[in-house]
């Protein structure tokens, strides 16, 4: 499993950063065919035993995020997703938390709990996790637009950037992919 840590770019990760550009452009022409296509169904346990369904939330932009308390930057992550959920859900965002293995039940729930997570959080497998994706990044967030297509892919931390440029418009389309009148929100 790799687990992705981004940092700023000083002298000696920009020439790993051109290397890694050259390697992605090959991966990423792949994953663009994977993109704009209907997200895979799931059923899976919450922290309290309830059924998520990822067909509940159709009609919502889903951020359906891979994550383990084992791995360093999807805990540094978490409190930026707890925020998002927070400040975006009036709009449409719905994130769902998907735990990759070996987890345990008591020790996630302790985890969320500390951190509020105000989003569901459930159980997952790695057959789960390679519906969406081959790749083995963690975190893996899955961008889900209102109609239930998969519109990208983030490896890693979920920046700021990639929120404005990635998630952010696919929130203020409506369900019919009209631009939602931004007044009416206030």
């Amino acid at each position: 499993m790799k687990i992705m840590m981004r940092e700023s770019f000083g002298e000696r990760t920009r020439a790993f950063a051109i290397g890694f550009a050259a390697m992605s452009v090959a991966y990423f022409s792949a994953t663009v065919s994977a993109q704009d296509v209907k997200a895979p169904r799931f059923e899976l346990k919450d922290l309290n035993g309830r059924s998520v369904r990822l067909s509940n939330y159709q009609g919502k932009v889903v951020l359906v995020n891979f994550w383990a308390t084992w791995c360093p930057p999807c805990r540094a992550e978490m409190p930026d997703l707890v925020r998002l959920q927070r400040e975006h859900a009036k709009h449409g965002l719905q994130i769902i938390g998907i735990t990759y293995p070996p987890e345990k039940k008591e020790r996630v729930r302790r985890f969320a709990r500390s951190l509020k997570v105000n989003y569901p959080i459930v159980l997952g497998t790695r057959e789960i996790k390679a519906r969406f994706s081959s790749e083995e990044t963690l975190p893996l967030t899955v961008v889900i637009n209102r109609d239930g297509t998969v519109s990208s892919i983030i490896s890693g931390i979920l920046l700021r950037e990639e929120f404005e440029e990635k998630i952010k418009p696919l929130l203020m389309k409506n369900a019919e992919g009209e631009i939602r009148d931004a007044k009416s929100d206030h």
